[in-house]
C-alpha cells in the first residue's frame, strides 16, 4: 500500500474523520527549537522526504517512567513559546520494532490541504532485536488554531504496523480551575474543582522543560470532580513542587499552580533532606569538593564555616570571602585546610544547610602541654605546611580575642610524617591558643584552652611565689647595680649577633639580652625583639641600620658564640670563596653579620685605632678553639668566668658587673642544657653540640693584626 498523496479522496479523508475521535487540544507546554527535532530511545537517522519541513534533528534519549500501551500513536498540541507562538502538532509513538527498520508518519492539513511526510531510520550499526520496544516523539508539525491535523503511521519495510490519528488544533486561554489546600499534618494536598467538568490532576517537580512525575511510592493520578475532591501524598515540601490539572480528554491543556515556590518558611527544612551531597575532598589535598543532586533545578550558594567542636549542633561561624564555584552542580574551592570541622554552608534564598567533610582523617593534629610559664605544643603532619599560633583571652560571651605576636613554624618540604614543636610563653589561668594552618588561604582556628584546674595549681602557686622572688631579688641586685655605676651621660648601645642553633637556643639569647638591659641599662639591639620591623625591612637592611646606628653612638657589636656559629660560619665562608665569584647575598643575621664584619676588614684604614666587635662564648656550649682563626683577632670573652672584662668594654672602664649578674648567666646555661639533654632524638629543631670543628684551608681575613676602624656597613 502507497503512502497517501495530493489525490486522496476529499470524501475518504471525511470518512476518517467522523471515525476518528475530534476533540480539541491545547499546548501544556512551551517549546525553544530552532528546528523540528526527533527524540527516541535508540540512535536514529531522520529524513524529510516530502513537504517545507526542515531536516530534523535526531536525538537519543532513554524514557524515564512507565512504559506506554504497544502500539501508540498519541498527538498534543504544544506552543513554540510562552506568548503569541505558533502552535504545533507533537507526536508519540511507541511501537515494537520486530522485523521492522524505520517508519514513516505521514502530516496532512485538511483546511488547507498541506502535507509533510517524514522517515525515521534506526542507524544501521544497532539492528533491532526481537521484542525491542521504540519510543520516539517528534517535536512537531506546526499548524494553525482551528485546523485538522491527520497523521498517518506505518512501519518500514512491508508495512507491518499502519495507525492513523487526528487532532483538532485549538489555543484554549485557560486550563481548568480547582483549589487546593495543604495538609501539612498528613503530608499531603487536598485538590477539589468548585464547578464545571471532571480533571485529573497529579504532583510533580517542575524542571526546565517538563514537570516530572513523583517517585514510583508517591507517583498517583486522580480524578477530581466536583463532590470527589483527591488527596495526594507528597515524599518533601518542596519549592518545585507542583499540582498539574487538566480535562479528562486527550491533549487537554495543563494548568499548574507550585503553592510553595515563593514561600521558603515551609519548605526550607526539607529542601536539604531531599538533596543528596557527595564529598570528594582529601585530606591530603589542598582542595574542598563537595556535589549536590536534588530533585529541583536549584543552584544554591555554598561558603565555608568553621564549627568549634565536632558535635552535630554546634554552631558554624562563616569565614568571609569563601564562596566555593559551582560547575555542573560540583562545588569546589581551593586553598583549603581540609578538616572534619571545616564545612561548607550551602544557601538558598533564606534557608541554609550545613555539610562538612565526611570519612576525613586530618592531615594534622596538634597536642598541647603546660609547663613552668609556657605552653608546649606538639604538631603531627603527614603533608608539608606552616602551622601558627597565638595567645587568646577568654571574653564572658564565649570568644577568645587574639592576641598578638603570632609564632609560626613550617613543616619542611618533602615525604612522609613530621613531627615539629612550638613554644609559647603562658602569662596567666584565663589564656588559651589559637592554633590554625597558615600556607593556605582557608583554615579554621582551633581553640585550646590548658587544663589547670587541680593538676597545675600546686605548680602555679609555686612558680608565681618564685616568679615574684626572681623580681624581687632583680630590683634588688638594680638597685645596688645603678648605686654602683657612676653617672654617666649615656649608655652604649649593644648589637647582638648570634646563630639560629635551635628554639632553645634562641631563648638563651633573649633571655641573655633581658639580663645585658637589665644589669647595665643599655639598648640591646636583637632581631628577635624586632621581627615586624625585620618583616618589612628584610634582614640585612635591619642589619645595616643597627650596624651604623651602633657605630654613630659608639657602642659594641657582640657575636654570641656557639658550636652552631662554627658550623654556620663554615658554611657561609665556603660559600663566600666558591669560585672566583663574589659572596652570594645573606639572607639570616648570622650571614649578613659575617658580610658586615669582611667588608669592614677590607676597608681597614691606617687611621683606625680599635674595633666595636667582640666575641663571646658560654664556655660549657662551646670552646676558645670553636672560633675560627680567621676571627681570633677580635677579642674574646669566656662566660660568665670573663663577664666584668666584658661589661666594661661594652660599657666603659668605669661600669661594674652587679653580683647576680653572674649566678643568672650560669643559671640560663644549665637551663639550655637541660632543654637538650629532655628533647632527645625526635626533635626535628637543631640541636648545638660540642663538635670540633673543620677549619677551612684559607683563611677569610689575614692572621696579622692589622689596624681596625669603626666602619661603616653602608
Amino acid at each position: 500500500m502507497g503512502s497517501p498523496t495530493h489525490s486522496v479522496q476529499p470524501l475518504l479523508l471525511l470518512l476518517a474523520a467522523l471515525l476518528l475521535t475530534c476533540l480539541p487540544a491545547t499546548p501544556g507546554t512551551h517549546l525553544l527549537l530552532d528546528r523540528p527535532q526527533v527524540t527516541a530511545n535508540f540512535a536514529c537517522r531522520a529524513e524529510a522526504v516530502q513537504g517545507d519541513l526542515p531536516k530534523p534533528q535526531c536525538l537519543r534519549k532513554l524514557w524515564e517512567g512507565p512504559a506506554a500501551s504497544v502500539p501508540t500513536l498519541a498527538l498534543s498540541t504544544v506552543q513554540l513559546c510562552q506568548h503569541d507562538c505558533p502552535l504545533c502538532v507533537r507526536v508519540h509513538l511507541a511501537l515494537n520494532a520486530t522485523g521492522i527498520q524505520g517508519l514513516e508518519l505521514y502530516f496532512l492539513v485538511l483546511n488547507s490541504n498541506r502535507s509533510v511526510r517524514l522517515q525515521v531510520f534506526r542507524r544501521p550499526k544497532k539492528r533491532a532485536n526481537a521484542g525491542t520496544l521504540w519510543q520516539v516523539q517528534f517535536d512537531c508539525f506546526t499548524a494553525e488554531s482551528g485546523q485538522w491535523v491527520f497523521v498517518w503511521l506505518k512501519t518500514l519495510p512491508d508495512e507491518v504496523l499502519i495507525l492513523n490519528q487526528s487532532l483538532l488544533v485549538i489555543h484554549e486561554r485557560s486550563g481548568p480551575k480547582f483549589h487546593y489546600t495543604w495538609m501539612p499534618a498528613a503530608r499531603a494536598i487536598e485538590v477539589s474543582v468548585p464547578e464545571g467538568p471532571n480533571i485529573t490532576v497529579r504532583l510533580c517537580h517542575q524542571m526546565a522543560l517538563e514537570c516530572q512525575e513523583l517517585s514510583p511510592r508517591f507517583h498517583q493520578q486522580a480524578l477530581v470532580s466536583r463532590h470527589h475532591p483527591a488527596v495526594l501524598p507528597y515524599e518533601f515540601l518542596l519549592p518545585c513542587l507542583c499540582i498539574e490539572a487538566s480535562y479528562e480528554h486527550q491533549g487537554s491543556v495543563r494548568k499548574k499552580k507550585c503553592p510553595f515556590q515563593d514561600h521558603p518558611e515551609a519548605y526550607g527544612p526539607e529542601l536539604w533532606s531531599s538533596m543528596q551531597i557527595d564529598d570528594h575532598s582529601t585530606s591530603n589535598g589542598a582542595q574542598m569538593a563537595m556535589s549536590l543532586r536534588g530533585r529541583c533545578l536549584l543552584h544554591p550558594t555554598a561558603a565555608l564555616c568553621w564549627k568549634e567542636s565536632a558535635t552535630p549542633e554546634a554552631t558554624c561561624y562563616d569565614i568571609p570571602n569563601s564562596t566555593a564555584t559551582r560547575s555542573q552542580q560540583i562545588y569546589t574551592l581551593e586553598e583549603v585546610d581540609v578538616h572534619p570541622r571545616l564545612c561548607f554552608k550551602f544557601s538558598y534564598t533564606n534557608s541554609s544547610h550545613v555539610e562538612c567533610p565526611r570519612r576525613i582523617d586530618p592531615a594534622w593534629n596538634v597536642s598541647l602541654s603546660v609547663h613552668f610559664l609556657q605552653v608546649h605544643m606538639h604538631f603531627h603532619s603527614r603533608v608539608p605546611a606552616s602551622f601558627s599560633a597565638a595567645l587568646c583571652q577568654q571574653q564572658p560571651l564565649g570568644q577568645c580575642v587574639l592576641e598578638p605576636p603570632v609564632y609560626t613554624i613550617t613543616h619542611p618540604e618533602g615525604q612522609g610524617s613530621w613531627d615539629l614543636d612550638l613554644i609559647l610563653p603562658w602569662r596567666i589561668s584565663r589564656s588559651c591558643v589559637l592554633v590554625w594552618r597558615s600556607d593556605v588561604r582557608f583554615s579554621g582556628k582551633q581553640l585550646l584552652c590548658p587544663d589547670i584546674s587541680r593538676k597545675y595549681w600546686g605548680l602555679l602557686a609555686f612558680g608565681l611565689v618564685l616568679l615574684v622572688g626572681i623580681t624581687l631579688l632583680i630590683l634588688w641586685g638594680c638597685h645596688r647595680f645603678h648605686r654602683a655605676i657612676p653617672s654617666r651621660g649615656h649608655s652604649r648601645p649593644i648589637l647582638l649577633i648570634y646563630s639560629p642553633d635551635s628554639e632553645e637556643h634562641k631563648q638563651l639569647v633573649c633571655a641573655f639580652a633581658a639580663l645585658l638591659r637589665s644589669a647595665l641599662s643599655c639598648p640591646v639591639l636583637l632581631d628577635l625583639w624586632e621581627l615586624s620591623h625585620v618583616g618589612r625591612l628584610g634582614i640585612l637592611p635591619w642589619m645595616y641600620a643597627q650596624r651604623e646606628l651602633v657605630s654613630r653612638q659608639q657602642g659594641q657589636v657582640m657575636v654570641l658564640w656557639s658550636a652552631g656559629s662554627a658550623r654556620a660560619y663554615g658554611l657561609w665562608q665556603g660559600k663566600a670563596r666558591a669560585g672566583s665569584r663574589p659572596a652570594p647575598e645573606p639572607h639570616d643575621l648570622f650571614g649578613a653579620a659575617m658580610a658586615c664584619l669582611q667588608g669592614e676588614r677590607q676597608g681597614t684604614s691606617e687611621a683606625a685605632r680599635q674595633s666595636d666587635w667582640v666575641i663571646a662564648y658560654f664556655s660549657k656550649l662551646c670552646g676558645r678553639r670553636d672560633i675560627p682563626r680567621a676571627l681570633r683577632y677580635l677579642p674574646r670573652y669566656r662566660l660568665p668566668q670573663e663577664l666584668p672584662s666584658l661589661v666594661r668594654v661594652l660599657q666603659g672602664p668605669s661600669s661594674s658587673t652587679p653580683g647576680w649578674f653572674r649566678a643568672s648567666a650560669k643559671a640560663l646555661v644549665r637551663r639550655l642544657l637541660k632543654a637538650e639533654k629532655r628533647k632527645g632524638p625526635r626533635s626535628q629543631l637543631h640541636q648545638p653540640r660540642k663538635t670540633a670543628t673543620n677549619r677551612p684551608a684559607g683563611s677569610l681575613f689575614p692572621l696579622a693584626h692589622s689596624k681596625l676602624f669603626r666602619p661603616n656597613c653602608t
